[in-house]
């Protein structure tokens, strides 16, 4: 099959490291085609797996698994009993013990009696373990800062909107209150 004149210049062209760069600086600034966005569902996942490989690369600096790291997250604000952490982290109540024996080992968390229940126990960071959370937070932080950095102003407020929304809503859908715990407390901003 006869090939056009030029065609190979043109596939070489195509084929430099500056095509790609250029499709993606022209999707970032909003300016790609159809051809260069993502649909949501393969935007979610793809914005899972980096969020996750960030998330991870942080626990592991830190010596921290991701369920770890989610149980120090959620007691950044609050003391639940071991009941709500496992419903807060969708984990079996078994599960919950097992990671909470293993903060508490390492002197992250503590079991605390509940003023309301003898029964009952809340568990709560140590010093140390909001030093830690603190640190991996502000590293975490700094990771999103720059991802969330290539969009415009006017797209991270848009984004900070509509995630806010989203996760609210599904959370209350669960009878889970993402703001409990935390009144009159100033709001994490990355």
């Amino acid at each position: 099959m006869p090939s056009r004149p030029g065609a190979p210049r043109a596939a070489a062209a195509a084929a430099t490291p500056t095509a790609p760069v250029a499709r993606v600086e022209a999707a970032a600034a909003g300016e790609a085609g159809p051809v260069g966005r993502l649909g949501p569902v393969d935007g979610l996942a793809q914005l899972s797996f980096l969020v996750m490989t960030m998330l991870e690369r942080r626990a592991a600096e830190h010596d921290l698994s991701i369920a770890a790291t989610r149980l120090l997250g959620v007691l950044r604000d609050r003391e639940p009993t071991m009941n709500e952490l496992a419903r807060l982290l969708d984990l079996d109540k078994s599960s919950v013990t097992g990671l909470v024996d293993r903060a508490e080992r390492r002197g992250l968390v503590a079991r605390v009696p509940s003023p309301a229940d003898r029964r009952s126990v809340h568990v709560k960071l140590t010093a140390d373990g909001r030093s830690l959370v603190s640190a991996a937070a502000a590293d975490f932080a700094t990771d999103v800062s720059a991802v969330l950095g290539r969009l415009p102003d006017r797209d991270r407020a848009a984004l900070d909107r509509i995630l806010s929304r989203l996760l609210v809503a599904h959370a209350a859908s669960q009878g889970i209150d993402l703001f409990a715990g935390t009144r009159g407390m100033p709001a994490q901003r990355s």
